[in-house]
């Protein structure tokens, strides 16, 4: 089984290949679900994790739903280019049509820029497939466009609850697809995804840091939210995490 972190910072990355994780999946934004990073971020992880892990990341053009515009879907084919040319391992894409389906033109043209920009590139599907009207359709179509994987909860709220899902999406791939688990995956729920089948999980493996001072004036938040919160990658989350999988992994070994 693989373990795979979510990471904002470049720092978070090396927290990540420090701690043994397999891959990274980078964004910024992660308090929104994530968008598309910078290449000044790429780099610096690329720095920090000095080729001890794949980083891949997230191509996300706004916040929100996945039903995107033209200019969304031209935005999203930039970033994948430059960043795949920068250096990335793989991108992680998903877009959806308004009935809830996978939306395959943007999908077919978002894979097409990818195998322009990096052939073999390894390309994720990501947790729009859990806000799909019929996650095993939609893993067909992937399958059929050759995706490397899909992250999925399950079509549930969190893995946890989406484990019978899970374990059918496994049986569905054949191997053909690896199917990661994630999405308010906690540390407890790893065993359970290894004997369903999962080949992979993913965690964001995140905790808040607080400066906050009496009398901080808010600098554009208006919701009463800590106005100097933000999340780093928390080490020991991933540590437990990376031992969890090394004792499974080690229980799979014949010898």
């Amino acid at each position: 089984m693989k373990l795979e972190i979510a990471v904002v910072s470049a720092v978070g990355a090396g927290v990540a290949a420090a701690e043994g994780a397999h891959r990274v999946e980078l964004c910024s934004s992660l308090e929104l679900g994530g968008v598309t990073p910078s290449q000044g971020l790429l780099e610096a992880s690329m720095e920090h994790v000095d080729g001890r892990l794949e980083i891949h990341p997230l191509i996300r053009s706004r916040p929100g739903d996945f039903l995107y515009s033209a200019s969304d879907v031209d935005t999203m084919v930039h970033e994948i280019r430059h960043l795949l040319h920068q250096g990335a391992d793989g991108v992680v894409i998903g877009a959806l049509a308004p009935d809830g389906s996978v939306d395959l033109r943007t999908v077919r043209r978002l894979l097409e820029a990818a195998r322009e920009a990096k052939p073999g590139a390894q390309v994720t599907f990501h947790r729009a497939i859990d806000q799909s009207e019929d996650p095993l359709a939609a893993l067909d179509q992937l399958m059929e466009l050759g995706f490397t994987r899909v992250l999925t909860s399950g079509h549930a709220a969190t893995a946890g609850t989406g484990l019978a899902t899970l374990a059918t999406m496994v049986e569905r791939a054949g191997g053909a697809m690896e199917i990661m688990a994630g999405g308010g995956l906690s540390l407890e729920d790893i065993p359970e995804m290894h004997a369903a089948g999962l080949s992979a999980v993913h965690l964001s493996a995140k905790r808040t840091v607080s400066t906050l001072r009496e009398g901080t004036i808010p600098l554009g938040t208006q919701d009463g939210s800590d106005p100097s919160a933000y999340t780093v990658t928390d080490r020991e989350i991933v540590r437990a995490a990376k031992a969890k999988i090394n004792a499974l992994n080690l229980g799979d070994d014949p010898h």
